[in-house]
């Protein structure tokens, strides 16, 4: 339930990033935007995905572990993507959050490959959280929103030591 949660928020929070910034005419800036769609509405994907499977299905276990070996190749992916110099602060937290489902994703396999260890289960679910906190964390500053929460520490420019991206919106009002 707290999945469906997250996620339900994620995409929220992605459809006013995607449709709030863009900066006109920026060709990197239009390529980050269609790539983290890509990686969020691939999240929402396999979230569906997960939700969906029936525990009491022979293929319950290899369909959960296929689902998060496909979904760790998509963590890993978006960690890759250049990121534009507006949102250069969250380059770090795009890796970290790749780092932390590759072990969300190892976890899992230990806890279910074989005999089951719950140890493993708790350490993978711990993992696949921070993993999904780093992601809504970049959410929220692509978002413009100041992150917050424990273990957050946010450094701030001052107004004249970044560009603001005008929304689409305020670029079509001016016209």
């Amino acid at each position: 339930m707290k999945k469906r949660i997250f996620l339900t928020v994620l995409l929220s929070c992605l459809f006013l990033v995607m449709t709030g910034c863009g900066k006109k005419n920026d060709p990197e800036l239009a390529s980050y935007k269609r790539n983290m769609t890509d990686f969020y509405d691939r999240l929402a994907d396999y979230d569906n995905k997960i939700n969906s499977i029936d525990p009491e299905s022979d293929s319950a276990t290899d369909d959960l572990l296929g689902y998060l070996d496909e979904m760790n190749k998509v963590y890993d992916i978006m960690s890759k993507i250049e990121i534009p110099d507006q949102f250069n602060g969250i380059s770090d937290i795009a890796v970290e959050a790749a780092e932390y489902m590759q072990k969300a994703n190892e976890f899992y396999h230990l806890a279910y490959d074989g005999d089951f260890d719950a140890d493993s289960e708790m350490l993978a679910a711990q993992y696949y959280q921070r993993a999904n906190s780093r992601v809504l964390v970049m959410l929220e500053v692509l978002h413009g929103e100041v992150p917050e929460g424990e273990g957050i520490s946010v450094e701030t420019k001052s107004s004249y030591e970044f560009s603001v991206i005008e929304s689409e919106n305020t670029e079509s009002n001016e016209d």
